[in-house]
């Protein structure tokens, strides 16, 4: 039998109430820094071991499954495709120079319920149905930010589509908010709940801003702007991170980086706090952790590096709180991951790299992996890396390193996993799975 801890509970930061090691309400779980307690977690697994059940989970989406109670939470997209002919023309209208760009004529956005025992899909909700929507990159989805979770009631954010309140019970929609910005690329910043309040980032080509709802109404209870950015390129100013609230000796901040800058805020207020300069750094996507005093950011594009930051500062910290920053292996996607001296980080092409946090001295670092966007999860003192082609590889969180397994499932995976109660809920691009132990 599986060992449970149901009676364990985990003060969440950055969530709005109590919730149990059996639940993982938000992107990167309890506390939204990739951890999980929970035990008896499977180390190795295939299509054919420790598979409890696959559910095929239409659409096309990169978001990361949440869990609450008994049930899973995911948005998805349905896409109906431009022809060749529709596609050159939209190109043309187009303003600004895009990568790898994707039309589509129309876009479906849903969220989706799936019972946590069976793997049955209970709901599809139907959030929003948008005739000619915006481009994103190729690489993107219309639904790669990932919901946010209280007892009750999901939050689902799309970025510049729309925001919604939904009751998880009935289905029913309590509110929704529209934010348009020009993402240029498509939505990628999560939304994060701290206390009655639902927090969006907002970091547009045209417009960048941080904005606080009532959770309960939808209605801003506070909106503060990013700082002014020394370029003048709309495509530099964009950026898609996920805020983190925590407890400081200096009280309470909620940190997210920006393009050209790391931003601290009063969660209360929206009030800046304190800011680093990064130079021409944008397209910000990892999630930042903290511990020990620290603030630990990645950078993205243009500059891509990671940064430790001390966070008793005030103004413009740039010259005196950085306490050390590292080019190599730092990721532009992969958040970092922080357990207890030591700071992981898995670059985007899958090499893994083990760091002493206070410092940035070096213990390892080692090619594991192909091409990575999901980022590392712990568990019983293992870290599990995921690449884009479906494998996870299974590492001792140690200063030496030691890979434990090598594990392989069918279809691509960009979402995070969700490791909870012995189990790993893991979304490819067709199917969510339940591992466990047989």
């Amino acid at each position: 039998m599986r060992l449970r801890f149901t009676a364990l509970l985990i003060l969440m930061l950055s969530f709005a109430t109590i919730a149990t090691a059996d639940d993982w309400p938000q992107f990167r779980g309890p506390g939204g820094q990739g951890h999980s307690q929970a035990a008896d977690v499977p180390l190795s697994w295939s299509e054919s071991e420790n598979i409890a059940w696959k559910t095929e989970i239409e659409g096309n989406a990169w978001s990361s499954p949440v869990v609450l109670g008994k049930t899973i939470w995911l948005t998805t997209a349905i896409e109906t495709p431009c022809t060749p002919e529709e596609t050159k023309a939209k190109r043309e209208k187009l303003e600004m120079s895009v990568p790898s760009v994707k039309f589509v004529n129309r876009v479906v956005l849903k969220a989706v319920c799936v019972d946590r025992e069976s793997g049955r899909v209970l709901k599809t909700l139907t959030l929003y149905d948008i005739a000619d929507p915006p481009q994103i990159c190729a690489i993107n989805s219309y639904a790669s930010p990932t919901p946010v979770i209280e007892e009750g009631l999901l939050y689902c954010d799309f970025g510049t589509m729309g925001t919604s309140c939904v009751d998880t019970a009935s289905g029913k929609v309590i509110w929704k908010r529209d934010f348009p910005i020009e993402h240029q690329v498509g939505p990628g910043s999560s939304p994060i709940l701290y206390g009655d309040m639902l927090v969006l980032t907002r970091d547009g080509c045209e417009e960048q801003y941080i904005v606080a709802l009532d959770k309960k109404t939808g209605k801003n209870l506070w909106k503060t702007d990013r700082p002014p950015m020394d370029t003048s390129s709309s495509s530099m100013k964009k950026a898609f991170s996920v805020p983190i609230v925590v407890d400081t000796t200096a009280g309470k901040q909620m940190i997210v980086p920006a393009a050209q800058w790391i931003c601290s805020y009063d969660p209360d207020t929206g009030k800046e706090l304190w800011r680093v300069d990064t130079g021409s750094t944008f397209s910000n996507t990892a999630r930042p952790v903290f511990g020990a005093g620290l603030a630990y950011v990645g950078m993205g594009f243009g500059g891509m590096q990671l940064l430790a930051v001390k966070v008793d500062g005030r103004g413009n910290v740039t010259d005196t709180h950085v306490a050390w920053k590292e080019r190599k292996g730092a990721p532009r996607l992969p958040s970092p991951l922080l357990v207890g001296d030591e700071l992981y980080m898995l670059s985007d092409r899958g090499v893994a790299t083990c760091m002493d946090a206070k410092s940035g001295e070096f213990h390892w670092s080692e090619r594991i992996l192909g091409s990575c966007s999901s980022s590392p999860t712990v568990a019983e003192g293992r870290i599990y890396f995921c690449d884009e082609e479906g494998k996870t590889v299974v590492v001792k969180a140690a200063k030496e390193f030691a890979k434990l397994a090598e594990n392989q499932l069918d279809g691509r995976v960009k979402a995070s996993p969700a490791i909870v109660d012995g189990v790993v809920f893991m979304r490819t691009d067709k199917h969510l799975y339940r591992i466990e132990k047989e």
